[in-house]
């Protein structure tokens, strides 16, 4: 397999690589890579021929999606990239800076989009269930979302089997 075996995300038309580049360790605010490490192993995956980069607003602080975003343009590579990014852990102190709900998600969308210097993403994750969020309500938002622009496709992460059925079956 290589990273230009391009394929479908499920039933989408979608086509990305078989492996993303996960960025979690894109920024120093942890243990992660400073700036000129990042930019190496970015520029090496797209080299290799990948096109499916992984970020999340909670990864360094945001700065995670800066540099996929930064180093994205340098290349002026938006059209050819698949950037998916997700949101749903808690970034504050107060009950809706997390979850899924429509507040939160619409928000931390519209941060995302700014640190990665786009106007939508290809593929926006609900990062984590939050066992409060009506099914219901995560696709009216997710679906608005499609709608607006701003996201092509969205999908689950950290989530049980029984709640991602549901949103299927509705």
């Amino acid at each position: 397999m290589t990273l230009t075996d391009y394929r479908t995300l499920g039933r989408s038309g979608l086509v990305l690589s078989p492996l993303a580049l996960g960025t979690m360790t894109f920024g120093t605010a942890r243990w992660g890579s400073g700036e000129d490490v990042s930019r190496d192993v970015f520029n090496a995956y797209v080299d290799a021929g990948g096109n499916f980069v992984d970020t999340a607003d909670v990864y360094s602080g945001g700065r995670s999606e800066e540099m996929v975003g930064r180093f994205i343009a340098e290349r002026g590579l938006r059209d050819q990239m698949v950037v998916a990014t997700k949101a749903g852990f808690n970034t504050g102190a107060w009950p809706l800076a997390g979850g899924n709900g429509a507040k939160h998600l619409t928000r931390a969308l519209e941060g995302s989009l700014t640190r990665l210097g786009t106007d939508y993403v290809d593929l926006f994750w609900a990062h984590v269930w939050d066992g409060v969020t009506p099914a219901e309500e995560l696709l009216d938002t997710m679906a608005g979302l499609v709608r607006s622009g701003k996201i092509r496709y969205w999908g689950m992460s950290n989530s049980p089997a029984w709640f991602v059925a549901k949103l299927a079956t509705l």
